[in-house]
């Protein structure tokens, strides 16, 4: 089986390492294209048995799969350049491209192609977040309709590179909040704590690798004993104690309520 990843930057690239890292491709069954040779190189680099291209129309011909992972303003653009070479009918269409939902694919995918309305193109939208790339993304599948058969397939393959879930496509702007743009918020209270460390006198490589570790340790804490977070934190919320007037200090910054009000900002 071979696959083809369209735009190999950030995400594409990610991709198209914890694939191989996983082993569920080998790398020589990867293609990866991108606009400039600095980016085919940079893959290069780390992957050199990658099969790199700047030609999108030569890089679908044989693929089993295609992943389509150019910003959103540039798919309508890629899918014209490259729809008359696609055979929908045995290739697999993967879209990571948020906000574009997948009957806006299907749409710009057959509008003057010939066997429209003949078939159903298999079309998916694959919403990892940049952990990808060390296994441990959490990745949201929606199919194009219900009962499509290579759901299975692109569930396996992602299942490789961390936890998936399958959902409907109303969801999938919730979850790309809350995992693809909660990567960076979950970055953001690292950093800000590694800041903190710093300023009361821990020095910065010590306190990015002790909040580093204690994000790890409290996810595996929950995930492992299925508790609430809620739970968790009285555990360690003595009466008195400094873990709650440091908590309840971060409240009355708004701690919650601008997570919450970041979250539905992603979603409008």
């Amino acid at each position: 089986m071979k696959i083809t990843i369209i735009g190999a930057g950030n995400m594409g690239g990610a991709i198209a390492r914890g694939l191989a890292k996983s082993g569920t491709f080998a790398e020589e069954a990867i293609t990866c294209t991108a606009r400039t040779a600095g980016t085919l190189e940079k893959l290069r680099s780390t992957n050199p048995g990658f099969n790199l291209l700047t030609d999108n129309v030569a890089a679908v011909n044989g693929a089993d799969i295609v992943v389509l992972a150019v910003k959103p303003w540039l798919m309508q653009g890629l899918i014209e350049e490259i729809k008359f070479s696609l055979d929908p009918q045995k290739q697999i269409i993967v879209s990571v491209a948020a906000g574009i939902p997948c009957s806006q694919i299907e749409e710009w995918l057959s509008t003057g192609m010939p066997w429209k309305g003949e078939f159903l193109p298999a079309i998916f939208r694959v919403i990892p977040n940049t952990a990808v790339e060390v296994l441990e993304s959490m990745t949201f599948i929606s199919a194009i309709r219900e009962g499509m058969p290579q759901l299975q397939l692109i569930n396996h393959i992602f299942a490789k590179l961390g936890p998936t879930m399958v959902v409907p496509e109303s969801q999938i702007s919730a979850c790309t909040a809350l995992a693809s743009c909660g990567i960076a918020f979950a970055m953001r209270y690292i950093h800000a704590s590694a800041q903190g460390g710093v300023e009361i006198g821990v020095r910065a490589a010590d306190a990015q690798k002790i909040m580093e570790h204690t994000i790890i340790g409290a996810a595996k804490l929950l995930l492992e004993k299925g508790t609430h977070p809620a739970a968790e934190i009285d555990k360690v919320t003595t009466p008195g104690g400094i873990t709650i007037r440091g908590l309840n200090e971060m409240e009355h910054a708004g701690f919650t309520s601008s997570i919450i009000r970041g979250l539905k900002e992603c979603v409008k």
